[in-house]
């Protein structure tokens, strides 16, 4: 082993840090969403649309990295240190400008955008740095990913706490992603094993996507994404009305539950990474999605019910929901053809997030309030993964499957 892939677990841990503060300004606005439609005098549904612009924006900016070749033009440690300073910059801009929603979308997708030079450059990244041990690295980036997405909430308990502004609490997601970025200026290095990023070819995607084992692979992923960033986005809410109704937990309490819901998803995303090369991909999915799909289902039942139980049920969803994400983006590429695999994922990235958009407006429009209407939303976000296990079992019984995990389907 070479003396720079020696130092891959160090570069990992840093790369991951980086990240994870870089991610904090993604839920920012989600975080303090009461006290934004309290101020703006606007509904849940347009509250959620400034989670639905960093998406939008997110899958805009993948776009052009990946059409541009820019991660191979642009040193990775710039890319990522530039990224997080624009989520950042645009993230304040929000906090000290906005005033309405229409003044808010467009710096909530501009941070979108800076946030797709962080974290798909990331990946690139730590595929220089591990041959071996990859699905395990995986699991810890994607962890460090849920956890910035998780911290927010955090800050919002603290500040709801001595009773901040919660624009106090976005300026201070800003401040992480500053941080992200000079750590990331000073301590992100191409590995020894680095190769060209990920380019959007749209003959390569189609080329890919003309085999039903890739496309059987996408429609797993989105199936995934269909519930992911919808429960991140709504759980809190559902989370603040049940605990008030139950009157178990305080405001500040709720969103420290939050933290808890969604950061559990760290633990997910580190146990499959550790388990994935060993049981497979379609029965690593299979399973995450069948207990993520139950665990939506049961908690919106649940609405109301005492903090205990109802917690027992959400921190297996927050778990389950994202443990799986890092296997389908591995299984197309292991499953597409020779020089296609950069165009195929470029895409399934961007029509993830794209995704994403529609299920948080869609749940937003269910309007949910009460214990029906909560069991009908998360309801129809556990069809995604209903849907992605139709479409990983059908991808388990092709022959292409015994391409994927050493021959472990």
């Amino acid at each position: 082993m070479s003396a720079e892939a020696s130092g891959r677990w160090r570069q990992l841990t840093l790369l991951s840090v980086a990240v994870l503060l870089a991610l904090v300004p993604w839920f920012s606005a989600a975080s303090v969403a009461p006290q934004i439609a309290a101020e703006w005098e606007i509904s849940r549904l347009e509250t959620a649309l400034l989670t639905v612009a960093v998406q939008l924006g997110f899958a805009a900016g993948a776009l052009v990295i990946a059409f541009t070749g820019a991660a191979d033009v642009i040193p990775a440690h710039r890319l990522i240190a530039g990224g997080a300073l624009l989520a950042a910059a645009a993230n304040a801009a929000f906090a000290l400008l906005a005033t309405d929603v229409v003044s808010a979308l467009p710096l909530r997708a501009l941070s979108g955008a800076g946030i797709a030079a962080v974290y798909p450059v990331a990946m690139k990244v730590l595929a220089g740095w591990f041959g071996r041990d990859r699905g395990l690295a995986v699991g810890v980036l994607i962890g460090a990913i849920t956890l910035g997405s998780a911290l927010p909430h955090a800050l919002r308990a603290a500040g709801t706490v001595v009773g901040v502004d919660w624009r106090i609490v976005v300026l201070a997601a800003s401040a992480s992603g500053v941080v992200a970025a000079t750590l990331a200026w000073r301590s992100v290095h191409e590995g020894p094993l680095s190769v060209p990023a990920a380019r959007l070819s749209l003959r390569m995607a189609r080329a890919a996507l003309s085999q039903p084992s890739v496309r059987l692979a996408n429609i797993g992923y989105l199936g995934h994404m269909w519930e992911l960033y919808a429960m991140w986005t709504w759980v809190p809410a559902f989370l603040a009305a049940s605990l008030a109704l139950s009157g178990d937990v305080s405001a500040q309490g709720s969103s420290a539950v939050a933290f808890l819901v969604v950061a559990a998803g760290a633990v997910g995303c580190v146990g499959a990474g550790a388990l994935a090369d060993r049981l497979g991909r379609t029965t690593l999915t299979i399973a995450a999605m069948a207990l993520s799909g139950t665990s939506a289902i049961v908690a919106g039942l649940l609405f109301g019910a005492p903090t205990v139980v109802l917690l027992a049920v959400v921190v297996i969803w927050g778990i389950t929901v994202v443990a799986d994400s890092a296997q389908f983006s591995t299984a197309v590429s292991e499953l597409s053809p020779p020089g296609t695999a950069g165009s195929a994922l470029a895409l399934q990235t961007a029509a993830g997030f794209l995704l994403t958009g529609v299920t948080i407006v869609g749940v937003g429009l269910l309007d949910p309030g009460d214990r029906t209407s909560w069991a009908v939303a998360f309801g129809v976000l556990a069809l995604g993964p209903l849907i992605g296990i139709g479409a990983m079992w059908r991808l388990r019984r092709l022959p292409e499957a015994v391409r994927m995990a050493g021959g472990r389907r």
